[in-house]
């Protein structure tokens, strides 16, 4: 169903102007179509798990940790500094440093959750560089999809939520932002009971039914306490975008074929961002799969596959 995970045969770490150290790195054929893989969270960091859905011998795949996570420098769970001239806009800079330090003309976008965010938000930037998308979990971090994660699953799950916005002022909106504020506190301890809040919440909305099975990053105290710092920034800032940042520029990317997937019972952001965008790119597919939530679950991990070794032709 899926192929074998690569190693890479190159790696590195790409200085910016402003401070931080992008970690990337390639596998499969250098000679092979290239493609970047763009993780989710923000802050989960790319691993090589992701590598499994390219055929090796027909894809040049390409790895990187976005700003203040995984192996790039400095990172969020020990360094308030990774969180500085960190935006989306960073992030889709360091695509383009990064592309034209592997001299790469146009690649694949290949990205989950976070990652499609940010997929969508490089490609209505720079249409010229991108050959194809293939995106699942599709979200678009905006304002509604925002308050969905909260405010409305706090419908579904009153008493989780409301232990959430137990350590938050009262009538808080914006709980990622009240959130991050806490994260940010010199009191370690402050900040640990901020991130295991936002990470109890995030292990929530991940188990659609039964006892919660927490996350591995939810387990560790410096692996959960960068993610949250990370998520809640982004979030917290609606990607520090215009709600209409993506929806109001999808006519640039008209033309890209593009495939898009969600699950049905994905309650990680309304369905309804994802169906949106779609219904503006005449050359994108909707894929919804009925029994999957927000993983890849056997028919996601099977449809995705799929689709990356129709564009390898």
């Amino acid at each position: 169903m899926t192929y074998p995970a690569g190693e890479p045969y190159d790696s590195g770490l790409m200085p910016t102007e402003d401070g931080h150290r992008i970690y990337w790195e390639v596998s499969g054929s250098p000679a092979g179509k290239p493609a970047i893989v763009l993780h989710g969270g923000p802050g989960s960091g790319a691993t090589s798990w992701w590598t499994q859905f390219f055929d090796p011998a027909r894809y040049r795949v390409v790895l990187f940790d976005q700003r203040g996570c995984g192996r790039s420098l400095p990172n969020a769970s020990n360094d308030l500094a990774a969180l500085d001239n960190n935006t989306t806009a960073h992030l889709i800079a360091d695509m383009e440093n990064l592309r034209a330090h592997l001299g790469i003309d146009r690649w694949l976008l290949f990205g989950a959750s976070w990652g499609s965010t940010l997929g969508l938000s490089y490609a209505v930037e720079y249409p010229e560089r991108v050959s194809e998308m293939v995106l699942w979990a599709v979200v678009t971090t905006r304002r509604k999809d925002v308050d969905w994660l909260t405010h409305v699953m706090g419908e579904i799950y009153p008493e989780e939520f409301d232990q959430l916005v137990a350590i938050l002022p009262a009538g808080t909106q914006n709980v990622p932002g009240a959130l991050h504020s806490l994260l940010r506190s010199p009191d370690p301890d402050v900040c640990d009971m901020a991130a295991r809040a936002w990470c109890a919440w995030e292990d929530r909305i991940a188990t659609l039914s039964g006892p919660v099975s927490p996350s591995v990053r939810s387990l560790d105290r410096g692996r959960r306490l960068g993610f949250a710092r990370l998520v809640t920034h982004y979030f917290g800032n609606y990607a520090f975008q215009a709600d209409d940042a993506i929806t109001g520029r999808l006519d640039r990317i008209a033309h890209i074929p593009a495939y898009l997937l969600r699950g049905r019972l994905d309650i990680a952001s309304p369905l309804r961002s994802a169906y949106e965008v779609a219904q503006q790119l005449p050359n994108a597919t909707l894929d919804i799969v009925e029994a999957d939530a927000h993983g890849a679950g056997d028919d996601t991990t099977k449809r995705l596959v799929a689709a990356l070794d129709r564009f390898a032709r």
